[in-house]
């Protein structure tokens, strides 16, 4: 019998653990920054979260951009690695380039090293540079050789949709590794997503807060052009269960 598949939801504090717990989801992956593609979570934060019950798994990437990453940044992750699972992840999502776009080897071994040192079973997952790799199959194909539980992809498209067939190739390329699809799904994707071969779907079912502010606005960075947008992304009870239900077909 195949297992159902997994249903991840992306989240950025603890209440947005409750309402995926509460709604139906498998795990979380736990961030910051959802609006920078996600950046690593404090420790009190991943301690958090994990009270919240599910399994989470904790995105490592210690600054916003593109994947190729120095020595130091490198070194950076490793301890974040091993500060997460210290404070309760049950695993990491880590991921690294070279500058030609192929899979930085050596730096995802350093990452999952200091995932396996923590001497307990964790996941490991290489996230979404994936997509940004001059081959998603032929990366994904390297992964069973280097131990990683599953691999985060939109199959190299803007979103996870207009990806099925790279999904496809991908789940066929890396035997024993979890092809979880993510990018852009909203619940509608998933049985075409499923039916392609993904194992886990992945979404951050976000919906922007309401603004709290008191007093007036004026803008503090890149994070908003207006008082409307300037704020920050909580989980979307009605989306996960919309996606609990689309996984159970």
């Amino acid at each position: 019998m195949t297992a159902r598949p997994t249903l991840e939801i992306a989240v950025t504090s603890p209440a947005g653990a409750r309402t995926a717990r509460e709604n139906g989801a498998d795990r979380v992956e736990l961030c910051t920054a959802l609006e920078l593609g996600g950046l690593t979570p404090s420790a009190a934060l991943v301690e958090a979260v994990a009270g919240e019950g599910l399994p989470v798994q904790v995105l490592v990437r210690c600054r916003p951009g593109d994947f190729v990453h120095d020595t130091e940044e490198i070194a950076l992750m490793a301890a974040e690695v091993r500060s997460v699972l210290a404070s309760g992840a049950s695993g990491v999502v880590i991921g690294a380039l070279t500058a030609d776009g192929a899979l930085d080897i050596a730096a995802v071994a350093r990452l999952a090293e200091a995932a396996w040192a923590s001497g307990r079973p964790v996941d490991i997952t290489l996230h979404r540079a994936v997509d940004q790799s001059n081959d998603p199959v032929a990366t994904a194909a390297l992964l069973p050789s280097l131990g990683l539980t599953r691999v985060l992809t939109s199959g190299g498209a803007p979103a996870a949709a207009d990806g099925l067939e790279t999904i496809a190739a991908m789940a066929a390329a890396a035997p024993g590794v979890q092809v979880m699809a993510g990018g852009g799904v909203c619940p509608a994707d998933i049985p075409a997503l499923t039916a392609a071969g993904a194992a886990a779907v992945h979404l951050s079912a976000k919906t922007r807060a309401l603004p709290r502010r008191g007093g007036g606005w004026v803008p503090l960075g890149a994070g908003g052009a207006s008082a409307e947008q300037d704020t920050h992304f909580v989980t979307d009870p009605e989306v996960v269960a919309e996606a609990r239900r689309a996984m159970a077909g």
